[in-house]
């Protein structure tokens, strides 16, 4: 059981990296801006080691990193994960302070390395993708996922290091952030309203959060270096979704499918081959989609009205 460095503790996916970190009585750090809303993981905080800084100064948390001495690091951190910053010039200074903290961390003596990437590397995809999909990203956050991945791929290689990438489908969960699909749906639904739609023919791999977090955890502990997919493997019409959605909340509420055209750069095909990330971890999804729905839409269902 390693000794771990998270970055991006506060985020979606790493606040259950972190939870199911301490449950497992782990040794862990956390790396966190003095200024990021901790909301999600505030009961961990005592439970933790807190190192404050930035990804953009890494290296004036040297001496507490150092102190901590990780024997890996989780780097889940990124600036700009919301769709309409997708394209911000923004995205470029992820990569050299994904860089930094691979250096940083390997000058301190650890020797496993994990990068949290996404799916936006591969670009659009008419089908199921394993990982020797070619490339091809559409949007500055891919490229520069894809640059960060290529870059800390042969400094590990030449530094002797471990090093291992994942590349996120679409996950979901209760406290994501509203302005995603599931949880934007759920509360569009739950206020009563009609929401105006596609026609819903995507096919979306969904995978959910706690999942996800054990994937990043599995590799973490594992010997295995490469590019890895995750997701749930399998594929749902967001129209089928979305009416899952509905039907959890109020069957009679108008779903008004088709009343928005796609646009021109719809993505309509996700599904990731998580057989790489399987064999070589042992990890697999747990979280039946219908199961997954339920909780988050009473979760959202709980939060509203505790508003």
């Amino acid at each position: 059981m390693r000794r771990v460095l998270l970055t991006g503790a506060s985020g979606f996916i790493g606040a259950s990296v972190a939870q199911q970190m301490v449950a497992q009585g782990r040794d862990l750090a956390l790396l966190l801006r003095p200024s990021s809303d901790t909301r999600r993981i505030a009961h961990l905080l005592d439970k933790v080691t807190i190192i404050y800084g930035d990804m953009a100064s890494v290296g004036q948390s040297r001496d507490q990193i150092a102190s901590f001495g990780p024997d890996a690091v989780a780097h889940l951190a990124w600036h700009g994960v919301k769709g309409a910053d997708r394209n911000s010039d923004e995205q470029a200074f992820n990569v050299p302070a994904s860089v930094g903290l691979y250096r940083l961390a390997t000058e301190l003596g650890c020797r496993r390395f994990i990068g949290l990437g996404s799916q936006a590397e591969y670009g659009p995809c008419p089908a199921r993708s394993d990982e020797q999909v070619p490339t091809r990203p559409t949007t500055v956050y891919g490229a520069a996922k894809l640059s960060a991945c290529c870059l800390l791929d042969r400094m590990a290689a030449a530094d002797g290091i471990s090093f291992a990438w994942l590349r996120l489908f679409s996950s979901y969960g209760p406290g994501d952030d509203p302005s995603w699909l599931i949880p934007y749906m759920t509360l569009r639904l739950l206020a009563g309203e009609k929401p105006a739609l596609t026609k819903g023919e995507q096919r979306w791999d969904y995978i959910y959060v706690d999942d996800a977090a054990a994937a990043v955890i599995a590799l973490t502990d594992s010997d295995a270096t490469g590019v890895f997919n995750l997701g749930s493997g399998q594929t749902s019409l967001l129209s089928t979704v979305i009416t899952k959605i509905r039907d959890l909340i109020d069957p009679s509420l108008p779903l008004g499918f088709g009343e928005i055209p796609y646009r021109p750069d719809q993505v309509m095909h996700l599904e990731a081959d998580i057989t790489a990330l399987c064999q070589a971890t042992g990890w697999a999804p747990k979280m039946p989609l219908d199961e997954g729905l339920k909780i988050t839409v009473d979760w959202y269902r709980n939060w509203k009205e505790s508003q």
